[in-house]
């Protein structure tokens, strides 16, 4: 699935690949981030974490009129607060995708799958 764009010199087409790498790194740039997981493993016990190139696995992007929804599935070091760690990837997601594809982002929906202690 690809996003649609028209602007003044034609139309553009940006790939969920695309979209799914940005809002990555911007998710793992943030405090508290371990890492990015497939949403098909939310009920499993064993966590594999998505490397760069597959992180489309991990984050859905989907168009809804003229603006983007993201859901993204992560896993958060233990000891940090949830709810500030998926707050804080939620609003960089939203600035890095708007500055990056010139597009609004209606939604950034972030998904704490498990707790992984870090050392």
């Amino acid at each position: 699935m690809s996003i649609k764009k028209k602007t003044k010199f034609g139309a553009i087409s940006i790939s969920n690949d695309a979209i799914a790498d940005v809002a990555a790194d911007a998710a793992l740039s943030c405090y508290g981030v371990v890492g990015i997981v497939s949403r098909s493993e939310r009920f499993e016990k064993v966590y594999e974490f998505l490397k760069k190139g597959s992180f489309s696995q991990g984050v859905f992007a989907r168009q809804d009129k003229n603006s983007i929804i993201v859901d993204l599935y992560v896993i958060v070091a233990f000891g940090v607060k949830i709810t500030e760690v998926l707050s804080e990837v939620q609003k960089r997601i939203k600035y890095v995708l708007e500055k990056t594809f010139e597009s609004h982002v209606k939604e950034v929906n972030v998904f704490a799958q498990n707790l992984k202690k870090v050392d």
